[in-house]
């Protein structure tokens, strides 16, 4: 008699040659720098678009190690990013910019998708 349980359906990750979104050159070399300097060789990042902030819809950045069950991935100058289904549709067009300036760092979304976004950038609606 056989006992053996069937895992459970899950859908798989689906890589991409259409990124949904791209990180410029800026970008790419502050995630690499993060990466080094943190010892996460292999790593992935991730970008979700999560409810937040006074719009609406923030986004979520984050190095992983493995991604999620459905997640989509790709590859770009060498950073592996991943996204899920979701946020793909938020996304799609992104560009993502590092900005660095006398008094503030960060990733800055240029997003075609977005009608309005707040005063301090941190959020945004579709």
């Amino acid at each position: 008699m056989d006992t053996s349980v069937a895992a459970p359906e899950v859908a798989p990750t689906v890589t991409l040659e259409v990124k949904p979104m791209i990180l410029t050159e800026r970008a790419v070399a502050q995630v690499k720098e993060v990466m080094t300097e943190q010892k996460l060789d292999g790593h992935y990042l991730t970008v979700r678009v999560v409810p937040a902030g006074c719009s609406g819809l923030g986004y979520d950045l984050n190095l992983v190690k493995e991604t999620k069950e459905g997640d989509i991935v790709w590859t770009q100058d060498g950073v592996m990013v991943a996204t899920d289904v979701l946020s793909t549709q938020y996304l799609k067009g992104t560009q993502v910019d590092y900005v660095k300036t006398d008094t503030s760092a960060g990733f800055k979304f240029e997003n075609p998708n977005a009608k309005s976004s707040c005063g301090c950038g941190s959020s945004f609606s579709a």
